[in-house]
């Protein structure tokens, strides 16, 4: 790449930060380490929470027909245009906000744009677990997603520059991107213990709903961003040129330029395939195995605690009014399928500390690209198809969740690839537009129209959890394949960071 410059030791004044001369982390590296970390966590916990609250808050926000059935459900058209719209529109909202976020990291600083980033998403999040109508919980969508997609960018551009040493900078990357699979799997935890504890926390809009105190946990990060705030320092690379007056604008259109448009290409497209695999696919798991004809070992766990439920009512004599047992069965339901999406989030958090650990031995950032992407365009698509046709088998459930783990370790640890690579192809005063370009015009925009495509060419009535998955595996297989083929041209970056 051009504008190269050699990086000075870790440690060295008036550079990174993070590391003190004998090599041992500071004071002012574990703190931007901790926030980076937390805001990759939730970023992930804040993206994976649709996908396990969706059925149950359209169910609750669509309205009632004068039967008592929910006017909103899987499979339905209004249903499929009402998940299309929560999956897709916070995307695009978050994609183009998200860029304006990139050019304000690189014209404001990486430190208030991301603890700025992260208070919105969190308080956002708060709000949509009070959400009153469809409108609402999508306005709060747009506004966590817009939170996540700049929080991201501000954060890999902060910890890439805090390190200027080419070892210890993969190390922090790596590791504190390996804490976006404990948001995962919190979040899962999360809705688990949403669902079994529902009827004990405070009413909200008269009703115990397991979904709105899933989406109420997305506050957690909030609390400890303001606590260390005032702690954390500027990136010294961007604060520096700043204060040397040589910091040039950033530029869109510089992206474009003969030097960088192949960058920026192709990491754009290579980034959107990523995404599409895990959007297209393994997102949609909720929907297939927990529909009304979803996987029967799942329906027999719902239809257990019902009975259960039912039996005890009886023996206390106050029977159940059918909307709580309606209730009892979708909190069951819901914790079933989230127990199957941790296992996804198992193998995610394996996935990353794998590539942490090839990012340092393998050279060519190409071939540790290809390590996850081959393996997963061969096995995903299979897994899909395969589960088409096992929902009938209560016990093929154990062999799900393996399959699940083995598909987040594949496609989980492309993630933790981007954050490692974009920093070194962008220079410092476009390295966060740069970034956002690519992860939001990229991942949330392109990518997740995966999930808008698998919806769209799945919706049918009733509900067909075998269709959802089967164009799913299409889908994935496609986005996994154009990925694979486009990494042949992925520019090898130069590890400096500091021109």
């Amino acid at each position: 790449m051009a504008h190269t410059e050699h990086s000075s030791p870790a440690g060295s004044p008036g550079h990174g930060g993070g590391m003190s001369a004998s090599g041992k982390l500071t004071m002012t590296g574990w703190l931007v380490c901790a926030i980076a970390a937390i805001g990759f966590a939730f970023d992930i916990y804040e993206l994976l929470m649709l996908p396990l609250i969706i059925k149950p808050a359209l169910a609750a926000l669509g309205g009632m027909s004068p039967e008592g059935v929910p006017n909103l459900v899987p499979g339905s058209p209004a249903y499929a245009n009402w998940a299309r719209t929560l999956f897709f529109v916070p995307a695009i909202a978050g994609g183009i906000f998200g860029l304006l976020g990139g050019y304000l990291t690189d014209l404001l600083g990486r430190r208030f744009v991301l603890t700025f980033s992260i208070l919105l998403y969190a308080f956002s999040a708060l709000a949509a677990g009070f959400a009153t109508s469809l409108p609402m919980l999508l306005v709060c969508r747009c506004l966590v997603f817009i939170g996540v997609c700049v929080e991201f960018v501000a954060a890999v551009a902060w910890l890439a520059e805090l390190f200027p040493d080419h070892v210890q900078r993969e190390k922090a990357l790596g590791w504190t991107q390996a804490f976006s699979s404990f948001g995962g799997l919190l979040v899962g935890v999360a809705n688990v213990l949403a669902a079994q504890y529902a009827g004990m926390l405070p009413a909200i809009h008269g009703g115990h709903e397991a979904w709105r105190y899933t989406l109420i946990s997305g506050v957690i990060p909030a609390l400890p961003l303001i606590l260390i705030r005032p702690f954390l320092p500027e990136s010294p690379v961007w604060a520096q040129k700043k204060a040397a007056g040589t910091l040039r604008r950033p530029s869109i259109r510089e992206l474009f330029s003969p030097q960088l448009v192949r960058a920026t290409v192709m990491t754009t497209l290579v980034f959107a395939a990523s995404y599409g695999i895990a959007f297209g696919a393994i997102q949609q798991l909720p929907q297939i195995l927990g529909g009304p004809k979803g996987h029967a070992a799942i329906i027999a766990e719902a239809k257990e605690a019902q009975d259960a439920a039912t039996a005890a009512a009886e023996k206390a004599g106050k029977p159940i009014p059918p909307p709580r047992l309606k209730a009892i069965g979708a909190n069951a339901t819901d914790e079933a399928v989230a127990k199957v999406t941790i296992f996804q989030e198992v193998g995610g958090l394996v996935g990353r500390v794998i590539l942490a650990f090839l990012a340092l031995r393998i050279a060519s950032r190409r071939t540790l690209l290809r390590i996850f992407q081959i393996p997963a365009l061969l096995f995903v698509p299979l897994l899909f198809w395969w589960i088409s046709t096992k929902l009938g088998d209560a016990g093929s459930l154990s062999a799900i969740k393996a399959g699940v783990f083995l598909a987040g370790l594949l496609t989980v640890a492309q993630f933790s690839f981007w954050g490692n690579y974009i920093p070194l192809v962008f220079p410092t005063h476009l390295r966060g537009t740069g970034e956002s370009f690519a992860a939001n015009i990229g991942g949330r925009i392109i990518g997740t129209l995966a999930a808008f495509l698998t919806l769209t060419f799945s919706a049918a009535t009733p509900p067909d959890p075998v269709k959802i998955a089967v164009v799913g595996a299409t889908v994935a297989g496609i986005y996994a394949l154009v990925g694979t083929i486009l990494t042949q041209w992925l520019p090898e970056p130069d590890t400096s960071v500091e021109r």
